[in-house]
């Protein structure tokens, strides 16, 4: 599990309306926002705003795996922005992947379909404080995290932010968000996993994302309790209330 804490920088790139850079769990992304602008006819919706997520690798060019997280980052993003309010425009968001941890690169090709998930959680988390530092509008921030089922001795343990040794090892690796409603935003699962395992995935997931999940009864197996995930919905707060008071300093 990983136990070094997130860290965020907001306007990192001057020439964009707004950006962020995220660093967690071996992953650093940097994010720009532009928009509302002008979409073109291709892209151009009648009743709302097109959202449009580039995806970067930290080498080489886009391809397969980037298409499928931009559409997945696409479809959660599009569900928190007030995208009716720019009829006719594009909320263009770049992400890029500027490291990841060590050998998640090695052998891509043959490794690839499991080395989507991981990562979604720092895409998603600095897309969303890119947007805070454009001041697009949203009905709710969100916050997301990633939890592997990992077999331990016979039982199962619930593994919140696991290192790629656990990913590895794992039976299951989900991915979920949570709005700042408490509402499930996005759901990702691959691997082998029971409608109880589940449970307690959302459970742990949601009370990282939320911190306000309860201890289900029932569920036969261990949480990780060795080291405290970071509350990320506080992380989002606290970052974005540094912001505010380094803007106002000259006040």
């Amino acid at each position: 599990m990983v136990t070094v804490a997130p860290e965020a920088s907001l306007n990192a790139l001057p020439r964009a309306d707004g950006s962020a850079r995220y660093s967690y769990a071996g992953y650093t992304v940097t994010a720009s926002v532009n928009g509302p602008i002008e979409a073109q006819r291709r892209d151009e919706h009648a009743y709302e705003a097109h959202v449009d997520v580039i995806v970067r690798p930290s080498a080489g060019v886009g391809g397969t795996r980037e298409r499928h997280l931009e559409s997945i980052l696409q479809s959660s993003l599009s569900q928190i922005i007030l995208v009716k309010n720019f009829p006719r425009s594009v909320i263009q968001i770049v992400l890029q992947v500027e490291s990841t941890p060590e050998n998640a690169y090695v052998n891509t090709k043959l490794v690839q379909a499991s080395l989507n998930l991981p990562i979604i959680p720092a895409l998603f988390q600095t897309a969303v404080l890119a947007l805070l530092s454009a001041a697009v509008p949203m009905k709710a921030t969100a916050t997301s995290t990633v939890v592997a089922v990992v077999s331990d001795d016979g039982s199962k343990k619930i593994v919140a932010d696991p290192s790629p040794k656990d990913i590895r090892e794992a039976t299951s690796l989900h991915v979920l968000a949570f709005t700042s409603h408490d509402e499930l935003l996005l759901s990702e699962s691959e691997g082998d996993f029971t409608v109880k395992e589940w449970d307690g995935v959302y459970e742990n997931a949601q009370k990282i994302c939320c911190q306000t999940a309860s201890k289900q009864d029932g569920i036969d197996m261990m949480l990780d309790d060795d080291a405290s995930s970071p509350d990320m919905g506080h992380f989002l707060r606290s970052t974005l209330e540094t912001k505010v008071a380094s803007d106002l300093h000259w006040k």
